[in-house]
Formats: structure tokens, C-alpha cells, sequence
């Protein structure tokens, strides 16, 4: 470029004319040719809904410049970017299922979101962020590495890197739990089985010798209770019977009328009557024999 003689100054600035390429020296050759280069280089990394909004640029300057103000957006832009990246800083945790890795790679975007958006954090807090953003069952491995590793001095990549080697231990130890851990699970089973059935057969018992016991008592009971023979002086205190209290059929004391195995006593009176008129009868019959004896002799 080469000042511009009929207008060499315009408000203050001045103006420049483009050099016709026969005018080129060796040194405006050599930086024509890195701006080709590097346009072509944009021109590659853009999709087509880009390209169009950037391809009346000249130079690559004016690409970058176009490319800038297009992503990062004015003042307001960049303060309302800022704040969602900052959002989601702070919302950010790692997720069940989720592999270090992939924490890793979530992680990682939205750190190098908000430096690109002028906000930066120190390693120290970085480390912070990222153990409390861990699931709980990482508890012990944070407390550990806070206590033992420097913060400040720990890249974000070094963090990550040993949270990687962990998790890697510990996924060679569950693979190899279940081989240790089979006969254990077994032999609990068989316990187990073996505690029912000692359970069931013990309960069985102890109903048999219940129910048993509960025969022999009864048994004594009713043989206490029904039984004449039985001597005052065994029955228990709870089990005496009021002696004023006679069996109403039989007049004896010690059971009850409804449990009496003599006859009832309305049949022993029909009996009575029963014999009675016999013998009446027999005695008239001896009476006339005796009279008809007496007229014959």
C-alpha cells in the first residue's frame, strides 16, 4: 500500500491506495502470500452458512475481524454469554453413569467458554469445583487428594488425570469381585436355607410338646373335675369346688347333674312308681289266693 498523494489526509487520517502487483517488493510478496494462505485456511474451517456471511472480505484481517464480531457479539452479548457460562459453572456436576472422561470433556468446554469470555479461575479453584462436582462415592479420594497434593500448583489436566487412574482401579476391582465373591454368596444361601429349616423343624417341636402338654393338662383338669374318687387334698387351690354345691340328680357332691351317669331322677321315680304298683298288684293277687283258699276249705 502506498499513501495516496490527492488525498493525503481525510479527517485526520491518512488514506492508502492498493499497489498494483508490479510494484510489489519482495517483502509485499511474502505477505500477500501468508494472507492467502491463512484465508484459505478460514475458508476450510467454515460451513456454508458461515462462509456466506464472510466471503466479501479482502483480506484475512477483515475475515478474523468479521469472524470475531459474529461470535462474540457486542458488550451486552458477551456480558449475557458470560452469565450463562457462569451458570452452568456452577450447576455443573457429574452425572450417574458418566465415565471421567466424559466429565472430563464437559468439564473442559465450559472452563475454556468462560476464558474466552474474559472470566478465568485459578487451578486452586478449579480443583475445588471439580471434587464437588464428583458423586459422593468419590468422597474419600477428594478428602485424600486435598490433604496430600498442592491445589495451587495442579493443572486441570493432572487433576483430571489421576481422577482417570482411580476410577480405572476401581473398575478392575468390580470386574474381579464377582469370581471372590461367588462361593461367599453361596455359602450364604446355604446358611440361610439351612437357619430355615432349622427354624421350621424347631418350631414344630415346640408346637408338638405345647399341644402335648396342653393334653396332659386338660386331661388332669377334667379328671380332677369329674372324678368322685378323687381326694380332697389334690386338687390345686385354683381348681376346689364349693362342697355345698351337690349334684342335683344324685344328691353326691363334685359334678353336676348334666355330667351325672347315674339314671336321671324323674326315671328313677317312674321306676319307683313302677315297682310299687308290682308289688301292689302281686300282693292283691296273693290276697284273693288266699281268701279263694279259705272259701274252698
Amino acid at each position: 500500500m502506498k499513501p495516496n498523494l490527492a488525498f493525503a489526509i481525510s479527517g485526520g487520517e491518512p488514506q492508502f491506495l492498493e499497489k498494483s502487483r508490479h510494484e510489489y517488493t519482495n517483502e509485499d510478496k511474502k505477505k500477500a502470500n501468508l494472507d492467502n494462505v491463512a484465508r484459505d485456511i478460514l475458508y476450510k474451517t467454515l460451513d456454508k452458512n458461515m462462509f456466506s456471511k464472510i466471503k466479501t472480505c479482502a483480506t484475512a484481517k477483515e475475515i478474523w475481524e468479521k469472524l470475531t464480531q459474529i461470535c462474540e457479539g457486542n458488550d451486552e452479548t458477551k456480558e449475557n454469554k458470560l452469565t450463562v457460562a457462569q451458570q452452568n459453572y456452577e450447576s455443573i456436576k457429574m452425572k450417574d453413569g458418566e465415565t471421567m472422561t466424559e466429565f472430563d470433556e464437559r468439564f473442559s468446554a465450559v472452563v475454556i467458554e468462560l476464558t474466552s469470555l474474559g472470566k478465568e479461575y485459578s487451578n486452586r479453584e478449579l480443583a475445588l469445583k471439580v471434587m464437588r462436582s464428583l458423586p459422593r462415592e468419590w468422597d474419600v479420594k477428594a478428602m485424600a487428594m486435598r490433604e496430600s497434593k498442592d491445589l495451587n500448583k495442579m493443572e486441570l489436566h493432572d487433576l483430571f488425570g489421576n481422577l482417570n487412574a482411580y476410577e480405572f482401579e476401581l473398575e478392575t476391582r468390580a470386574e474381579a469381585a464377582p469370581s471372590t465373591s461367588q462361593p461367599t454368596k453361596a455359602l450364604a444361601a446355604t446358611t440361610t436355607e439351612q437357619c430355615s429349616q432349622s427354624t421350621s423343624k424347631t418350631a414344630d417341636q415346640l408346637s408338638d410338646e405345647v399341644m402335648s402338654l396342653f393334653v396332659k393338662k386338660f386331661g388332669k383338669y377334667l379328671r380332677r373335675s369329674y372324678n368322685p374318687s378323687t381326694p380332697y387334698n389334690n386338687f390345686h387351690k385354683s381348681d376346689k369346688v364349693n362342697t355345698d354345691l351337690n349334684c342335683y340328680n344324685c344328691g353326691r357332691p363334685w359334678h353336676f347333674a348334666a355330667d351325672c351317669n347315674r339314671p336321671k331322677k324323674e326315671d328313677r321315680s317312674r321306676d319307683d312308681k313302677r315297682t310299687d304298683d308290682r308289688y301292689r298288684r302281686d300282693d292283691k293277687k296273693e290276697c284273693e289266693e288266699s281268701d279263694f283258699r279259705l272259701v274252698i276249705n
